[in-house]
């Protein structure tokens, strides 16, 4: 049965590169990463309406989860979510293929997540730039308020399975994700 995995968590915390190491150990995975997803839409121009540009990445996203699901293929989706309706989608599409939805969120804490956050500033990824951007926009929470956001979201879905994500170290965070994982304690 092919599984959709959503790999939760803040900015910085390895959701990515994780994703990527997740899906080269498994034939034909796919890494569904809306950010990259949200920066093809427009080119630069997504900045000027981010919300919309979100929206349409998130809705391309859920067809191709369900079109890889579909042809009996994993999917990983790495995505900072601190609410709940993307998420109830992902889990809609995985059921509406006969796919396994998978829930899990990588967690430190909240400096550790602002500081991991800062360090990546001068990144030349392209997806780093657009999260150093949507920060520094008027009115953004600090990462600290949207990590805290986060684990109130996820405290109330008693199927999400919390990992520890390691700074620097992205093996030994790559082996709690997979211990997690084969454990079977993330099944709904």
């Amino acid at each position: 049965m092919p599984t959709l995995l959503l790999l939760n968590g803040a900015p910085a915390s390895g959701k990515s590169t994780l994703a990527q190491l997740l899906a080269e150990q498994q034939r034909f995975t796919l890494v569904v990463d809306i950010d990259t997803i949200r920066g093809s839409i427009s080119g630069s121009g997504w900045e000027a309406e981010p919300v919309e540009a979100g929206l349409m990445a998130r809705r391309l996203a859920l067809g191709m989860c369900s079109t890889h699901l579909s042809a009996g293929h994993d999917v990983v989706v790495p995505q900072f979510l601190q609410r709940e309706e993307f998420i109830t989608e992902l889990a809609s599409a995985a059921e509406a293929v006969g796919a396994e939805f998978l829930e899990v969120c990588l967690v430190n804490s909240p400096e550790t997540a602002a500081a991991q956050f800062a360090a990546r500033a001068s990144s030349e990824d392209p997806n780093h730039r657009a999260a150093e951007l949507l920060q520094l926009a008027a009115g953004a929470s600090p990462i600290e308020d949207l990590y805290a956001t986060m684990l109130a979201m996820v405290s109330n879905r008693p199927g999400t399975v919390l990992v520890e994500s390691i700074p620097g170290d992205i093996e030994l965070s790559l082996k709690n994700l997979q211990a997690a994982l084969d454990t079977g304690s993330t099944g709904r």
